[in-house]
């Protein structure tokens, strides 16, 4: 499994670390052909309009095209590409999403916090998690395709929907892992989804393989 984590701006190597520390093989993409070479994607937080500009025209496409097909997850900045609809101000889109997001929705930078957090029954367990918040947007609206996974109070700050999956505040700067494995598990049930093998010989071996693990190849008589 070879991860790739956006290396435009931001925090990017903190995820990179984290992600290692999961077991996870680490590209840090720079270039738009990079993406041909990674199973699944970070974004990471900065400044979203930064990232739209940085990657121009083409990076905006082949990136758009990527987080259709394969998994990517998306922090603070990155929520807001993956989104279909962002306010304050507008703002294009990747559509990954079906929600709607306002930036900076908690304030300034002064204004950030670190707060507990916890994901719902059914996803890492329920156990409490740290969440840091700086200048984090706000998910306001949820659309019906859409699993909310996390919460923060009554507000919604990770969900997930098909391949893609985005956090509002910077799970890289929290000791807690569960959202990037959380993210790593999402990228190996891809992997074993797509194995053609799995799909028309063992339907049901996609329910017993470990994590990026591919059944062997059988030599035809």
């Amino acid at each position: 499994m070879i991860i790739g984590v956006l290396a435009l701006q931001g925090d990017f190597d903190a995820h990179r670390r984290r992600l290692e520390e999961l077991g996870a093989k680490v590209v840090l993409v720079k270039k738009p052909e990079q993406l041909d070479e990674i199973d699944g994607l970070v974004i990471p937080g900065g400044e979203s309009g930064t990232f739209l500009k940085l990657l121009g025209n083409e990076g905006f496409e082949k990136l758009k095209e990527f987080v259709h097909a394969k998994p990517t997850f998306g922090t603070c900045a990155g929520a807001i590409l993956l989104a279909t609809e962002v306010e304050n101000p507008k703002q294009a889109g990747l559509g990954a999403l079906d929600i709607g997001i306002r930036r900076n929705a908690y304030g300034r930078q002064l204004d950030s916090s670190i707060r507990e957090g916890r994901f719902l029954p059914g996803h890492a367990g329920d156990s409490p998690l740290e969440m840091v918040f700086i200048r984090a947007p706000k998910i306001e609206r949820v659309g019906a395709g859409v699993e909310v996974i996390a919460t923060e109070g009554a507000d919604p700050v990770a969900v997930r929907q098909g391949r893609a999956m985005a956090a509002t505040f910077h799970p890289e700067l929290s000791e807690d892992r569960p959202v990037h494995q959380a993210f790593l598990d999402l990228v190996a049930d891809g992997k074993k989804s797509s194995n053609p093998w799995v799909k028309r010989c063992h339907p049901e071996a996609a329910e017993i393989l470990a994590p990026g693990e591919d059944l062997p190849t059988k030599s035809l008589p």
